[in-house]
């Protein structure tokens, strides 16, 4: 092949690549790339949530509340740097609940140090309990490892720590998964069975990717995620 042409079609191939790479960023009902960006849709909130030392850029797009994702580049410098979200209020106490489930189902990088993981939120921020669907990398919980249980339809490893400000009780998936639902009152209950917190009321419950690194900008995709309480 002519070296011209040649060169040309290369450089065809790398301009479709990236507008590949880039399509979905572009072409979504909303973006953004301010580090706290928020966006609202459908009784649910986004955000970028770039929160992190030494944090490096980050865009957010969303096509809706269920259907979200990022662009980021973090540095391999340790320490968590952002978590981009979709979360749902449900402001209710937990013996006034008779359902709270959620459904996920992500795309994300095989390289990097992140997870994939729900954060709820109790009595005004003063519990945490996070939902590790899946992790990649050197990422792991606060605390110290208490059992392993199954409950809520998976079967996790249990930490139970703090991070300075509030309680933070950590159920690690023993084996990673990309999608699945969750029974998340199952789980609350359970905390509350072991006197760990009482009859709380429960806030947000958030979805996304807690990002450690991520060097060189890798795409992270949250292809359906829902919350239903009653």
């Amino acid at each position: 092949m002519h070296k011209v042409v040649r060169s040309l079609v290369v450089s065809l191939a790398v301009a479709a690549s990236v507008a590949t790479s880039a399509g979905v960023a572009s072409a979504a009902t909303w973006s953004s790339s301010d580090k706290w960006a928020t966006w609202s849709e459908g009784g649910y909130t986004i955000r970028n949530d770039v929160w992190g030392s030494g944090a490096g850029p980050q865009s957010i797009w969303a096509n809706s509340h269920s259907n979200f994702g990022v662009w980021s580049d973090q540095p391999n410098t340790g320490g968590v740097k952002s978590y981009p979200h979709s979360a749902k209020n449900v402001g209710r106490q937990l013996s006034s609940l008779s359902k709270v489930s959620s459904s996920f189902n992500v795309t994300r990088p095989g390289s990097g140090a992140y997870e994939t993981a729900y954060d709820i939120w109790a009595n005004n921020n003063a519990y945490e309990t996070m939902l590790w669907m899946n992790k990649q990398g050197a990422v792991g919980p606060l605390g110290t490892k208490q059992t392993t249980a199954t409950v809520g339809g998976h079967t996790w490893d249990v930490y139970k720590g703090s991070n300075g400000s509030n309680a933070v009780f950590s159920f690690v998936r023993t084996s990673n998964t990309n999608a699945g639902t969750v029974d998340v009152l199952a789980v609350l209950n359970w905390i509350k069975a072991r006197g760990w917190f009482g009859d709380v009321t429960l806030g947000e419950v958030q979805f996304g990717f807690e990002i450690t690194s991520s060097s060189g900008g890798l795409n992270f995709t949250t292809n359906s995620y829902s919350v239903t309480s009653s």
